[in-house]
């Protein structure tokens, strides 16, 4: 009984602090491949807080160069792990708030059900014209394909069948459009709640390219900022995890 009271007395104490806590704003930075978990997280952090979330997607090297020219973000969730220890490294992150949130998983993906075998030989078939990935100088995933493309020692038979996106949402749109046969998306496009959700896909091996770790970390400006505190607490508790496993990243 008194183990009882003394949870019950925290848990109060922690709703009472939370009571207290301003509301506010933040602006984040959220690589394209997070867009559909981060929308469900933010509307589960929202409803549980009065704070509220701006939230704007793209390319990590495209935010990257934003917030070195001042943009006004407070918040970046990376595809990679590179961009937020650079901002860490020349300033613009608060030190010791970065952390992986998620590992990425790379796809090869097409509307078409059957077009791509479980093994991604269609590859080798020449049994299409277009083959979309994202730009691998701005985009994580885009430089995973680049680099499975190498290990299928395929550059030079695919070379001008690539077609690129800035990002991987506009590669999955290449394909999801018809103007790419097929292409490297994210399997967080594909997948949801562990099933896919149409066409065929090849799930790439981990070992053909550098893992996809993905950090997160505080922005320089928002470093007094409740909202983007308490939303850096909520992409570590069990609840974000759960939305995160969902569309098959891994923790």
């Amino acid at each position: 009984m008194p183990r009882l009271l003394a949870k019950l007395a925290i848990t109060t104490l922690l709703v009472l602090l939370a009571a207290r806590t301003p509301a506010a704003d933040v602006t984040v930075a959220v690589a394209a491949n997070f867009t559909a978990p981060m929308k469900l997280i933010v509307a589960d952090f929202e409803r549980n807080t009065a704070h509220k979330v701006t939230l704007a997607f793209g390319s990590s090297g495209q935010f990257y160069a934003q917030i070195r020219h001042g943009a006004p973000f407070e918040m970046l969730l990376s595809a990679d792990d590179d961009v937020p220890r650079k901002l860490e490294r020349e300033g613009l992150a608060v030190p010791g708030t970065r952390f992986t949130y998620a590992v990425g998983r790379l796809a090869l993906w097409s509307r078409d059900p059957q077009l791509i075998d479980v093994n991604g030989d269609v590859l080798r078939s020449g049994r299409f014209e277009r083959l979309a990935i994202a730009n691998p100088k701005l985009a994580p995933y885009g430089r995973a394909a680049t680099e499975v493309i190498e290990r299928m020692k395929l550059t030079e038979s695919l070379a001008t069948r690539i077609v690129q996106g800035t990002n991987i949402s506009q590669a999955f749109k290449f394909v999801a459009s018809g103007n790419a046969a097929l292409g490297f998306v994210a399997v967080s496009q594909v997948v949801e709640d562990g099933q896919l959700t149409g066409g065929s896909v090849w799930f790439v091996p981990t070992s053909l390219h550098a893992p996809i770790k993905q950090d997160a970390v505080l922005l320089a400006k928002a470093r007094d900022n409740p909202a983007a505190l308490a939303l850096l607490d909520h992409l570590k508790g069990d609840r974000a995890k759960t939305i995160i496993r969902s569309f098959g990243y891994e923790i």
